[in-house]
């Protein structure tokens, strides 16, 4: 008997392990929920929710095949560790097939079963080039993005893209019998905004290359705009993976890795950042314990002012485009790309907060939370990390919001407050409801900009 191990790959669909599995001969299938594990790694309420959305979904899929997926819950890795050496002994599995995860602690656990003479066959599935392939002419990895995309490109290009169908039944179908836990209603709402996989596979993706991608780069860091994949989600839990994605991108673009300086090679230039991110946590396991990747930032004395963090939080800092973007994550469990490097930057940069308390926020409440694109897009807004922004670039939130919220419609999506103020004035809107107090509701900025980003040059110059 053979065991398929799901974790980060909820599929059928280009699923090589579990295509294996069931080609070895008589197979179960297994997924071991990790409450308390979870909790550990912060990981959001709404991605654990659709993760058993899509557990539901990969039931009846299974059941399709004539393979039951059991469902346990086990607690945290230790327990996975006992569970499955009872289990394989109890039904005398002789492999264990499952997908790698990057991350320090999975990469620690998945030693520990081998070292515990389980037969564990790992597989590549959750980046385009196979993590390690992509180094410099001594073995090392890149330390710089671009450099990191030349030479992926060179790999990329060779590979094949065409997904692995769904494997042959083993038996006739089954009826499946796993059910997703009920979800309060805020949790119920903010799914509804996701399509199951299956959409999102068959005319989510299509729509996005026929209809979106072709303008992804003139509309990418406008979130008012429906301009973007929202992919990451599915990426997040292996319910779509990255070979399907590059694969019908192909189809619209046969030579996109010809393209890359056109604006057309934006979009899976976002793939390519998403790998480095996840060949730097495979090179670098130490990211995974939040550290610095450059060490000199790690005594940096952040102020950690728990009100200003808060006003953060709540969004209550009193600039517009902040506020909306930190009302948009916690209402809805995601927040724009451009979104987040300006929150990022404000939380750092302007308050003097540590990269950290954004990163673990950020982690209780995305849908896509991801530990290698979270630490590395804090990193970098930071200045902590590889191939970080400079510690002198900062972000003006004011003239951000003039030119990607211009007529300000995100703003007033996530701001009633401001709804009546004139699109000139809404980036920063204070002087203006002075003047109008019959409409002022809005809250006093929490801190000056110019101000702000002379103490962060000060700050980042006299530590650093």
């Amino acid at each position: 008997m053979n065991l398929m191990w799901f974790r980060s790959d909820l599929r059928v669909v280009d699923n090589l392990a579990l295509r294996d599995a069931m080609a070895a001969g008589p197979c179960k299938a297994l997924f071991l929920s990790t409450k308390q594990q979870w909790q550990q790694h912060d990981v959001s309420a709404i991605k654990i929710a659709f993760i058993h959305q899509h557990l539901e979904a990969l039931s009846q899929e299974l059941a399709n095949l004539g393979v039951e997926l059991e469902v346990v819950e086990v607690g945290d890795f230790s327990g996975q560790i006992e569970f499955l050496t009872r289990y394989s002994k109890q039904h005398q599995i002789a492999r264990i097939f499952a997908n790698r995860e990057p991350e320090y602690n999975e990469v620690s656990r998945d030693n520990k079963l081998a070292s515990a003479n389980l037969s564990l066959a790992l597989y590549e599935s959750d980046v385009v080039v196979p993590k390690g392939n992509v180094c410099t002419a001594g073995g090392e990895m890149y330390k710089v993005f671009t450099p990191f995309k030349m030479a992926w490109i060179k790999q990329a290009r060779e590979q094949s893209y065409a997904p692995y169908n769904p494997p042959e039944a083993v038996a006739k179908a089954i009826e499946h019998s796993y059910q997703a836990p009920n979800i309060t209603e805020k949790l119920a709402k903010q799914l509804h905004r996701w399509p199951s996989a299956w959409q999102m596979r068959n005319q989510g993706l299509i729509g996005f290359f026929k209809q979106q991608h072709p303008q992804y780069h003139a509309q990418r860091d406008f979130p008012a705009i429906n301009g973007t994949s929202r992919l990451s989600p599915y990426l997040a839990i292996g319910a779509i993976s990255v070979k399907e994605v590059i694969n019908q991108l192909l189809y619209h673009q046969p030579m996109i890795f010809d393209d890359v300086k056109s604006e057309k090679f934006s979009w899976l230039n976002e793939l390519v950042w998403r790998d480095f991110y996840r060949h730097l946590q495979f090179h670098f396991p130490f990211l995974a314990k939040g550290r610095s990747f450059r060490a000199k930032y790690d005594g940096l004395m952040w102020r950690n002012n728990a009100a200003d963090f808060a006003a953060w939080c709540d969004g209550k800092t009193g600039y517009p485009i902040v506020d909306a973007a930190m009302k948009q994550l916690v209402e809805t469990g995601w927040m724009h790309n451009r979104l987040r490097m300006i929150v990022a930057s404000f939380l750092t940069k302007h308050l003097l907060i540590d990269w950290r308390w954004g990163e673990r926020f950020f982690m209780q409440h995305l849908i896509d939370g991801d530990l290698s694109a979270n630490n590395g897009g804090w990193q970098w807004a930071a200045g902590t990390g590889c191939d970080a922004q400079p510690y002198f670039r900062i972000f003006n939130p004011i003239t951000q919001s003039e030119k990607f919220d211009p007529a300000g419609d995100f703003i007033r999506m996530y701001l009633p407050e401001l709804k009546q103020v004139p699109s000139q004035k809404i980036h920063f809107p204070h002087d203006y409801l002075a003047m109008h107090p019959e409409q002022n509701s809005y809250w006093p900025a929490i801190v000056e900009h110019k101000q702000a980003r002379e103490r962060a040059l000060a700050f980042y110059k006299e530590q650093a």
